[in-house]
């Protein structure tokens, strides 16, 4: 199971994801559910570093993990990506509740 937490300051604004695991499936390299949980992870996190120029207080992406934070000064910019991203993934949960959870954690 694909497991995604979004992270949120007292004030409920969005300052980032970790996204953790593996669908089931498919096999690894073959998985639809997995390729679009990644490519909208990467996608969110290269817009905030390219587009954004936005530098994280967090980032890991190694070995099927991706952990991606930005400071509560930098929540407002990203919060339309943010929400973005979060909207696609309760969809993608709603189509494979089996296999993807999406979850809050305050921060």
């Amino acid at each position: 199971m694909i497991r995604a937490d979004f992270f949120a300051n007292a004030d409920g604004a969005l300052l980032g994801f970790s996204v953790l695991g593996h669908s089931g499936l498919a096999q690894e390299g073959e998985d639809i559910l997995c390729a679009a949980v990644s490519s909208a992870a990467y996608m969110t996190a290269n817009t905030v570093l390219e587009i954004l120029h936005i530098t994280p207080i967090s980032l890991r992406a190694e070995n099927g993990e991706m952990l991606f934070r930005v400071s509560d000064t930098d929540a407002r910019t990203c919060r339309s990506l943010f929400e973005g991203f979060k909207l696609h993934l309760l969809g993608l949960e709603e189509q494979y509740p089996e296999n993807l959870q999406v979850r809050y954690a305050e921060v």
